[in-house]
């Protein structure tokens, strides 16, 4: 039912944007997030948003380089990722919540997508 894509290789500075589309159902009153997973490493929430879009969250290591937001009519979450490092490299998931209102959590999720490769070189 979440659909994400946009992933790929890009060159350290690059950008990407990342698409969650979710079908079946609509999310346009819950919240939803973007987690990422390094290898060797625990899933961490990166982005997360309200489901009006008026109250957003980023991880400390992405602010002022990563935007997240959404558009309810199309269904869409999308996350904007700018001068990208290596070290963002990692699986991305979206996810949708069971209320309104964001939680960095990944208990607070219970709809996943199946996740996008985003790989940055240096």
């Amino acid at each position: 039912q979440l659909q994400a894509s946009g992933g790929g290789l890009v060159q350290a500075g690059g950008s990407l944007r990342l698409s969650c589309a979710a079908s079946g159902r609509s999310f346009s009153s819950y919240a939803m997030g973007w987690f990422r997973q390094a290898p060797g490493k625990e899933r961490e929430c990166v982005a997360a948003i309200n489901w009006n879009g008026g109250m957003t969250y980023h991880i400390r290591s992405v602010k002022g380089r990563v935007t997240i937001s959404r558009d309810n009519v199309n269904n869409t979450v999308y996350l904007q990722m700018n001068s990208l490092k290596p070290e963002d490299t990692a699986v991305y998931y979206c996810a949708a919540g069971d209320t309104g209102y964001y939680t960095t959590s990944m208990g607070g999720y219970p709809y996943w997508g199946q996740g996008t490769q985003v790989t940055v070189s240096s």
